[in-house]
């Protein structure tokens, strides 16, 4: 029965699942349950050491650690599921949580500010206004009308030529301001035209790839 748990570990911390040794803070394994929910959906795996070492939770306050978190720290609330296993003779907690119908969700940090976060590979990264807009955009029941202007064009022309291009390489080549080149990447993105590609050291804006670009002129 263990063997699920075993393949789990045996893969490593990646974009859907998280080793923890132990919940000492409710606050920060909010973070990952909100990245989660916000991205894929995901499993964290507690009484996990993070080189993939058995070391079984400790006592059952690690289940109501994960039940605060989820409840006080998480807005919307986070759902989730945990399954116990016996594995060596020692219990792993597997929480499973679904990617959320209900985004974005938000986790409180220690000063009080509710902050969204995305999952990218093995961590937990803030998302950026322009991910909070684009989600915004999702919820709203009207379509969204771009008119092609010449930054539009200037844009998609470049990405055409160029691999990726950042935020402030945007408005550098537009000569554009923060709020104008905002709107203009969250228009093409919800589009599907553009997509964002996140690092723990940049974001980046790209041709989405199974849906081509409008040719421009």
């Amino acid at each position: 029965m263990s063997t699920h748990i075993n393949q789990l570990i045996a893969g490593g911390e990646n974009e859907s699942v998280d080793f923890k040794f132990e919940i000492s803070d409710s606050r920060k394994i909010a973070r990952t349950l909100v990245a989660f929910s916000n991205t894929g959906g995901g499993k964290l795996l507690v009484g996990v050491k993070d080189n993939g070492r058995i070391a079984g939770v400790r006592s059952d306050e690690e289940y109501y650690m994960i039940e605060a978190a989820a409840g006080m720290y998480c807005r919307p609330e986070v759902p989730f599921r945990v399954t116990p296993w016996d594995i060596e003779g020692k219990t792993v907690l597997e929480v499973t949580i679904p990617k959320s119908k209900t985004i974005p969700h938000y986790a409180k940090d220690e000063n009080g500010k509710w902050l969204a976060y995305i999952r990218i590979k093995d961590q937990n990264l803030l998302a950026n206004s322009i991910q909070l807009k684009v989600w915004r955009r999702g919820k709203r029941k009207i379509g969204t009308f771009v008119k092609y202007s010449d930054n539009e064009k200037l844009l998609l022309n470049y990405l055409r030529e160029n691999r990726s291009i950042t935020f402030s390489g945007f408005r550098k080549i537009g000569n554009l301001s923060k709020k104008r080149a905002e709107i203009i990447l969250v228009n093409l993105i919800t589009l599907n035209v553009i997509e964002m590609v996140v690092t723990e050291k940049e974001t980046s804006y790209v041709l989405k790839k199974e849906t081509p670009a409008p040719e421009i002129q």
